[in-house]
């Protein structure tokens, strides 16, 4: 069945005149009287809004051989991929929090265990900060960036 024909029948089965549905994909009446008289064929975009005003698949529209599906698969666009974000944020949020502690924590250890190591690491700087805050602010910064990774991905769900 080609896509003219598809477009018809989906048409015709929610009961919309051509005026109503150009209206509702905010194209012309023209247009979808050339779409189903097989003249013209709907450019990528207006077809994407057909397949989600009638709750077909893209394939559907598009394929033009009977093995391929013969009934529109109904909200097939409604299906979202699987999408890891929020995942990933919860989980690169973890890593630079767990990441701040442990620095945090061998920080700790070298300026109580060595404290010679600590202040070289502070004479070494060379910003006016002594090399102990500058560290102190990096481990901060990772703690605090991965909490707010870590709340962003749980207000995400």
């Amino acid at each position: 069945m080609a896509i003219s024909e598809k477009l018809y029948e989906l048409r015709k089965k929610d009961g919309l005149s051509q005026e109503q549905l150009a209206e509702r994909l905010g194209v012309s009446r023209q247009a979808v009287s050339k779409w189903e008289s097989g003249k013209a064929v709907p450019e990528s975009d207006t077809l994407i809004s057909i397949s989600e005003y009638f709750g077909v698949s893209l394939d559907y529209l598009m394929k033009e051989d009977d093995s391929a599906v013969s009934e529109p698969v109904i909200g097939a666009e409604n299906v979202q991929p699987t999408n890891n974000t929020g995942r990933e944020k919860r989980i690169l949020g973890m890593i630079a929090c767990i990441g701040g502690i442990i620095c945090l924590i061998i920080w700790g250890l070298v300026s109580v265990l060595m404290p010679s190591a600590s202040d070289q690491i502070g004479e070494s700087s060379m910003i006016t900060i002594d090399g102990n805050g500058i560290f102190l602010l990096i481990c901060l910064a990772a703690i605090v960036a991965g909490a707010v990774l870590l709340l962003k991905s749980a207000s995400n769900k």
